[in-house]
């Protein structure tokens, strides 16, 4: 019973998915998620109050481990600039995973320009890995591998780039995402290096 539900959960997220993405959220009805999931409103309705909280819980599966995933990263590495080479590398994964839900990325954050609770449930992640990615940096001042800055303001240029990056990869080929966001990375870290 517990798979089977957790099945029926799985299809409306992925229905949703190709609907917001296809259609974009506004436009998009529960009606509509219904069909694509080939289910019931009273099933949609058992496992989501709401067609918001289908979109929130998408943005919270997307978003959701992302800074364990750096952790783990930056803890494997020797230093502070070999962490962050190494995250860099994520970027690949990342633009594969999304694969073509970069759409929905946008959605997220156009749907957030109007929503407070999808404002909310953007900024409390971005907030996150800012501070995360400061304290890496703090971290690199303090062993040496990195030259004295303001760990805030370098963790928000890394973040636009990151989010950059992300935008652009909406336009590129795929094997250009990961060497442009792999170059920028990099290059923005050497400006860092001690």
């Amino acid at each position: 019973m517990q798979q089977r539900s957790e099945e029926t959960r799985n299809r409306i997220l992925m229905a949703a998915i190709n609907c917001f993405s296809s259609h974009g959220y506004d436009v998009t009805s529960v009606a509509e998620i219904c069909e694509a999931a080939g289910m019931s409103k009273g099933a949609f309705y058992h496992h989501f109050p709401t067609k918001q909280a289908v979109f929130l819980a998408l943005m919270e599966s997307w978003l959701g481990g992302v800074d364990e995933q750096l952790r783990a990263v930056m803890q494997a590495a020797p230093d502070v600039p070999s962490g962050f080479v190494n995250m860099s590398q994520l970027f690949g994964e990342v633009f594969t995973a999304a694969g073509g839900n970069l759409p929905m990325f946008l959605e997220f954050w156009t749907q957030s320009m109007r929503d407070p609770a999808v404002w909310e449930v953007v900024i409390a992640p971005y907030q996150i890995y800012q501070n995360l990615i400061a304290e890496f940096i703090q971290r690199g001042v303090d062993e040496g591998s990195l030259r004295p800055v303001d760990p805030q303001k370098a963790a928000r240029w890394l973040l636009a780039m990151a989010m950059g990056l992300l935008l652009q990869g909406l336009v590129e080929l795929d094997e250009q995402r990961s060497e442009t966001a792999q170059k920028g990375i990099l290059s923005l870290i050497e400006g860092l290096k001690a």
